[in-house]
């Protein structure tokens, strides 16, 4: 079971806690928003473009330590 790390950014103390029922039933009843799997999608289809560029750029002549360079966020 997980438990719930709470962080309050002003004084920055850190909680650690089990969750309440309440929010196990919420977790249990939750229903996945379409934005998390336009999300999950996107990242995955950046990675194939991420790669596809990555490869293009080693055709060119770079190395791959100069591509990653490139294609690093």
């Amino acid at each position: 079971m997980s438990d719930v790390t709470e962080i309050n950014v002003e004084t920055g103390q850190v909680t650690v806690r089990a969750y309440t029922q309440e929010e196990l039933d919420a977790r249990a009843n939750a229903v996945i928003p379409e934005s998390v799997v336009i999300v999950e999608n996107s990242i995955e289809n950046y990675a194939e473009i991420k790669q596809s560029a990555l490869s293009k750029l080693q055709a060119l002549g770079l190395t791959e330590e100069e591509a990653k360079a490139i294609t690093t966020n």
